[in-house]
């Protein structure tokens, strides 16, 4: 149980629950010492920051890595924290809202910083006076601070920068770049963001400038050489493919007609309804090939490629070569040529995000003071990072004071969940036939928790809850108490949530588990009688349908008026196999049971030890087995299923169960009237039946006993004269 006791060592006090020795920490010492007891010996390791019934800007203030799950070395890491800025370790404990600055430690640097912080938010809401300052107070300040001009983060929102021209700059930098969130949530921007931005604006501009140099050999269009450009792109392979096929059929007159297409492609393409940019033909020659010809533009061309031609003529043949509607193999070579120079400058360019600026706003804002004064807004922001952090310890120091003990006895030890009080994990209480359930947590993922929260050993109900406002959720309840007969998917219940709203729900799944020894008692003969109305409900069902098909059989020749239809009566049979058949089968289960009553009775005074018998054979396995299961029920694995990381075995034993689930009661002393003016009258055929079958249950076994004979025997003969 953690580290030996010696001289100055702190003495450790534990107390037993769910089969676990757990840490008690009543006292501020408790708290202080807490690096020191082995984590062996806390109850868990780790647990998420959201989806608790906790405060979650407390538990995202202890998550110092940002991870979503505040771990031991976390919670140490805040004990350190405390003992270096308060002096006053029995004021954190019961958890009240609101710490004294007197309680501060002073003497320490970091105490220093807290407690001038502490000052400045007292005296910002006047309450000097008081020295007392609470959550809700540390927020006030720190949403104030954190919506002001300068709040310590280094990121700054144009609308904070007082320039016009810089303000513009600033506005453009967010606007091209992805924005950095400030503080106070909105947008803006960060030295590391300034410094891309105006690294990618000189680059641009430098790039910009090469092309501007050499005009006359980088646009040989004029400011049309994009255009030119883009529609040569556009046809290049289709324009290179046509001229190779074109030389092919040069070559050798034989090819023309393979080089383009055969008829049968045409008629294939035919029998399709298409438009004239149709897909069919895309693949095909941008024009008939033939030896010598030049590509024509306009004209007999493919339609799927006759707008990108006629781009070609116009943007590119027509400022380059001149008007025509055709162009040679050489004059294809020329184009390219010429607009080389063009696709390699164009290939360098960099600077894209800054492009849509324009060259003109570029140089503009590089040669302008922007840069300095925006740089100079991030140093003033970074300037006041030690007293915002300042002021967040505040409020981290107030979060503290209310918050830490109630984590730490949820965390290190499960005080609350043991003790009757609502745990942090606890989502609230489901009602559902006829109970209330109290172990409810929230489900984010059903199967993946199903498939381990399932080894919990408890019977789990899975439930769909939402509201009026549509607000939905999924909780796991565990079922403790009470029976399972009527828990079934789609079963209806109410769900309370901790604040007291009130959510519609529905069973969608169930984890099945017993829940009671007794309930495992009647569970085989429930079985039976399951299996008994099944299987008559089955035969009389069949032999219903039998019915109704030999009945329409029957009525069919009727209806159709084709007597030579009818089918011929059955032949009355008897079959005495059947008849002996059933007779073995009758004798065989009053042997047994015969066999059964003899055994009962042959024990003599002991008959009612050998029902008693009787009843453990049929219920014991499985009263045996729920035993076991029951013993093996662990709160751990529901809330692994969370995220936590439950370090010890917390049983739910029996007693603990039926805390967790209450079953519904009569209050005490209520009057209750056991007349029912709807009570089903019982009819008296069945008690007649069973007595005499139990009658005639008894002759049998006299008689195989032979005791009826044996008594007969030991009567005297009558001796009288009369008689004679």
């Amino acid at each position: 149980m953690g580290k030996a006791v010696g001289a100055g060592a702190h003495r450790w006090k534990f107390y037993r629950a769910g089969g676990v020795d757990q840490v008690r920490l009543d006292t501020g010492a408790d708290l202080w010492h807490l690096d020191e007891l082995d984590p062996k010996l806390w109850v868990a390791l780790s647990c998420p920051v959201k989806g608790l019934e906790f405060d979650e800007r407390t538990l995202a203030m202890l998550d110092t890595d940002h991870d979503g799950r505040v771990r031991v070395p976390e919670v140490l890491g805040a004990l350190r924290w405390l003992k270096a800025v308060w002096k006053a370790p029995d004021a954190l404990v019961g958890g009240k809202d609101g710490f004294s600055l007197a309680h501060v430690d002073g003497a320490t640097p970091e105490g220093q910083s807290l407690l001038g912080a502490a000052r400045l938010v007292a005296a910002s809401l006047r309450l000097e006076a008081v020295g007392v300052l609470t959550v809700g107070d540390a927020m006030r300040v720190a949403d104030v601070f954190a919506a002001a001009k300068h709040n310590g983060d280094g990121v700054v929102p144009p609308a904070t920068v007082d320039d016009a021209e810089a303000r513009a700059v600033a506005e453009a930098v967010v606007a091209t770049f992805p924005p950095v969130a400030d503080r106070s949530g909105k947008p803006g921007f960060d030295a590391a963001t300034l410094d891309a931005f105006f690294a990618e604006a000189q680059a641009h501009v430098a790039w910009w400038t090469t092309g501007a140099a050499d005009r006359a050999a980088l646009w040989p269009a004029g400011d049309a050489t994009p255009a030119a450009l883009d529609a040569c792109d556009a046809v290049r392979a289709k324009v290179d493919d046509w001229f190779q096929r074109s030389r092919l059929a040069a070559f050798d007159p034989r090819a023309q007609a393979a080089v383009n297409r055969t008829e049968e492609a045409y008629l294939e393409v035919a029998a399709k309804d298409f438009s004239v940019t149709a897909q069919e033909v895309a693949h095909f020659p941008l024009a008939i090939v033939e030896a010598g010809r030049p590509l024509p533009l306009v004209g007999p061309v493919n339609p799927a490629w006759a707008d990108a031609l006629e781009r070609l003529r116009r943007d590119a043949v027509l400022p380059l070569l001149g008007a025509r509607d055709a162009i040679t193999a050489a004059e294809w070579a020329e184009l390219g040529r010429r607009l080389a120079p063009h696709r390699a400058w164009r290939a360098a360019r960099v600077g894209d995000r800054v492009a849509p600026l324009g060259v003109d706003r570029l140089r503009a804002i590089l040669a302008g003071g922007a840069r300095a004064t925006l740089s100079k807004a991030i140093e003033a922001d970074l300037a006041v990072a030690a007293a915002v952090s300042a002021l967040e310890d505040v409020e981290r120091m107030a979060r503290l004071h209310r918050d830490l003990h109630r984590l730490l006895l949820n965390f290190v030890s499960f005080t609350d969940f043991y003790a009757g009080r609502p745990a942090v994990f606890q989502a609230g209480t489901l009602h559902l036939d006829g109970r209330a359930c109290a172990l409810t947590v929230p489900v984010h993922d059903g199967a993946k928790h199903g498939s381990v929260a399932g080894m919990s050993r408890c019977y789990l109900a899975y439930v769909d809850c939402s509201r009026p406002s549509g607000e939905k959720m999924t909780i796991a309840a565990a079922m403790t108490a009470g029976d399972k007969d009527n828990l079934f998917v789609g079963r209806n219940g109410l769900f309370f949530d901790r604040r007291g709203r009130d959510w519609d729900a529905t069973v969608s799944k169930v984890v099945d588990n017993p829940i009671s020894v007794s309930q495992a008692f009647w569970a085989p003969y429930k079985k039976l009688l399951r299996w008994i109305e099944e299987t008559v409900a089955r035969r009389a069902s069949a032999a219903d349908d039998a019915a109704n098909a030999r009945l329409q059989a029957a009525a069919s020749p009727a209806v159709t008026g084709d007597a030579a239809a009818a089918p011929a009566p059955a032949k009355g049979r008897f079959d005495v196999g059947a008849l002996a058949a059933i007779g073995l089968a009758l004798s065989a289960i009053m042997a047994a049971v015969g066999g059964l009553m003899q055994a009962l009775f042959d024990l003599g005074y002991w008959m009612p030890i050998g029902l008693v018998g009787l009843v453990l054979a049929v219920s014991g396995p499985a009263m045996l087995i729920a035993w076991m299961k029951l013993r093996q029920r662990n709160l751990g694995p529901i809330l692994d299923a969370n995220g936590w990381a439950v370090n010890t075995l917390t049983r739910i034993n029996i007693p603990l169960g039926r805390a967790l689930t209450t079953v519904a009661a009569l209050p005490p002393g209520a009057e209750r009237s056991l007349v029912d003016p709807y009570a089903e009258k019982r009819a008296r055929w069945p008690w007649v039946l069973l007595v005499l079958a139990l009658l005639a249950g008894a002759a049998f076994v006299l008689w195989k006993t032979g005791y009826p004979s044996e008594w007969w025997s030991r009567i005297p003969a009558p001796t009288t004269r009369w008689f004679r």
